[in-house]
């Protein structure tokens, strides 16, 4: 079993930057492929970026490529979601998200285990 706790949401102008963890509690943390979804008001849940239990495989949503980083550090159970140039319509909830295995995935139906979210708003 996996609990997922993220933390570094926040208020930030337009072209700014947060990087958000996501704190991951059980000894297995390394045998999980880990995941970051957001979701807006009104809107269905979409995949942001993911990565391997390795960190050998690294996917992002189109959106996203070039400006996200996702990373994970084994050692300290966290997976990080670094965001550059925000834009107002990423304004939403992120969410960390984890699945057993090696190999990664895009849909939220293919993990198992959720954090509460971390609101993430960016003005314009």
């Amino acid at each position: 079993q996996v609990q997922l706790v993220e933390s570094g949401g926040g208020l930030v102008q337009a072209g700014g930057s947060l990087r958000l963890s996501c704190a991951a509690s059980g000894r297995t943390f390394s045998s999980y492929a880990m995941g970051w979804f957001r979701q807006a008001p009104g809107k269905e849940r979409e995949f942001v970026a993911a990565i391997s239990w390795s960190s050998g495989n690294t996917y992002y949503a189109d959106s996203v490529k070039g400006r996200f980083t996702i990373s994970r550090d084994n050692a300290k159970n966290t997976v990080y979601l670094q965001m550059n140039s925000l834009k107002p319509e990423e304004t939403a909830v992120y969410y960390c998200a984890a699945r057993p295995g090696v190999t990664v995935a895009t849909t939220p139906w293919e993990y198992n285990h959720w954090g509460q979210g971390t609101q993430v708003t960016v003005s314009s």
